[in-house]
């Protein structure tokens, strides 16, 4: 699950409705102070949403990016985002590449469940070098996750075929006394929100997905791996082979944890910008 300290948004940060020829995705985006330098299309993972980003939009826009973070198809404030949804990862990704057609060519972000997401949107264009200015995976891994998390899915799967989605949360709600009471209310009206097949098709590919990484080398486009630790969604090791294995550019962010956005945010704004403006 995506952590989340602080929901306050920046006056900076604006919250918008992005319409794109596959639905309406629910967004916030943030300007530079002058003209932007690039457009930075941030994906959020499993059970995550755009708030996760709140702590990087401020301080990329300020860096010289246009940034815009979603929410996904089925969660918190997008929604089903369109008639006769499909939460498939590849029509996910679908509305990844339709997102991009309609801000121009992107530096896109995924992280976690979101990486899976943006790997295939990359892998699954016609033209990537026209699509994407760069892709970078934050936290996320080269194929399944670990066995502790596999676990973990596997128990969420079984409760979501007997239980309605919000009354799994007293068993998903954070234990410890670090998270106010207004974002435990946050974090649990999120959840409520998630669309359950949406959830459902995430975690099995979660625990299924194949190492894509020889496609994903020869695509044409900068790449970079950014990792928070300690980890165990995915191993640490396996991320940095990866990156080796794309030619990607690593950057291990110490005490990010599995949401270094979140716990690390001006680590990850100065490893995504040194990237982009390299």
């Amino acid at each position: 699950m995506s952590q989340i300290l602080s929901i306050a948004r920046p006056d900076s940060v604006r919250s918008v409705r992005l319409d794109t020829g596959r639905g309406t995705f629910a967004a916030f985006t943030a300007a530079p102070p002058a003209v932007a330098r690039g457009t930075a299309l941030l994906v959020p993972g499993f059970n995550g949403s755009k708030e996760d980003f709140l702590p990087l939009l401020p301080g990329l826009a300020e860096a010289g990016y246009r940034v815009v973070a979603i929410d996904q198809r089925g969660q918190y404030e997008t929604g089903p985002a369109s008639e006769d949804p499909s939460y498939a990862p590849e029509d996910l990704a679908s509305d990844v590449l339709a997102l991009a057609a309609t801000l121009g060519p992107v530096h896109l972000v995924g992280h976690s469940y979101g990486g899976l997401v943006s790997r295939l949107a990359v892998l699954n264009s016609v033209s990537p070098v026209e699509t994407w200015s760069s892709l970078t995976l934050l936290n996320f891994g080269p194929a399944a996750v670990a066995e502790s998390t596999r676990e973990r899915l596997r128990l969420l799967l079984d409760a979501l075929r007997t239980t309605p989605v919000p009354d799994l949360w007293p068993f998903l709600r954070p234990e410890d006394g670090g998270v106010s009471e207004e974002v435990l209310a946050f974090l649990s009206d999120r959840w409520a929100r998630n669309a359950p097949e949406a959830l459902r098709l995430a975690a099995e590919q979660m625990i299924t997905e194949p190492d894509r990484s020889e496609a994903l080398r020869g695509c044409g486009i900068p790449l970079s791996v950014v990792f928070g630790t300690p980890e165990d969604t995915w191993p640490e090791r396996e991320a940095a082979l990866m990156a080796r294995e794309l030619g990607a550019r690593y950057t291990e962010i110490m005490g990010g944890g599995h949401s270094p956005n979140v716990y690390e945010p001006e680590a990850v704004i100065e490893a995504l910008t040194s990237f982009w403006n390299a």
